[in-house]
């Protein structure tokens, strides 16, 4: 394997392990095999690094297709079938989104920017397409970033104990609840 990929795929290992605060040059160093020096030389500044390591975990863990979503006519379909592979993801990444939240002040403000880009883009393909306006709409738009969110997953998943197919359930009915008038 080529050093500078060797040195990527070790640098996503810590982070996933220990996450980004925790990983050293000198312990990417070890899991690369290679010198400290040849990390410096492969990489000269940390932006560089954490985007080689951030290239490489994508391609082994490609986030979902949001295009694929937009075809999907029927808004409560676009958004089960959303949450489900979003839900999926996140089963598969579940230690490197924990550590990077974690240590979100670790991560270059590039590579954080374009993970919210991405989810303002998921919020703005599944909204599309809703019945509400006004007031219950805004409701509904954000139900939909909540049960979109890593941390929503977490709780439901990992702390409440539900399947993720429960989870896309009951968090499909919470943006429809979301979306209805209020009373009174």
């Amino acid at each position: 394997m080529e050093t500078r990929q060797r040195i990527a795929q070790a640098t996503a290992k810590l982070h996933g392990t220990v996450g980004p605060a925790r990983t050293t040059v000198s312990a990417i160093a070890d899991e690369a095999g290679v010198q400290r020096a040849t990390v410096y030389r492969h990489f000269p500044n940390e932006r560089a690094l954490f985007d080689a390591c951030t290239a490489h975990f994508y391609g082994l863990h490609p986030l979902p297709d949001l295009t694929d979503w937009a075809r999907i006519k029927d808004p409560d379909e676009r958004l089960r079938t959303a949450l489900a592979e979003l839900y999926a993801w996140y089963g598969e990444t579940e230690d490197m989104l924990s550590n990077t939240q974690r240590d979100a002040a670790y991560v270059p403000p590039q590579a954080r920017a374009r993970f919210l880009d991405y989810f303002r883009s998921v919020r703005e393909v599944l909204v599309r397409g809703r019945a509400e306006r006004g007031r219950a709409r805004a409701r509904a738009a954000a139900a939909i970033g909540h049960a979109t969110g890593f941390h929503t997953w977490r709780s439901l998943v990992r702390e409440q104990k539900l399947e993720n197919e429960d989870a896309v359930e009951l968090m499909t009915l919470m943006v429809n609840g979301a979306g209805l008038a209020p009373r009174g």
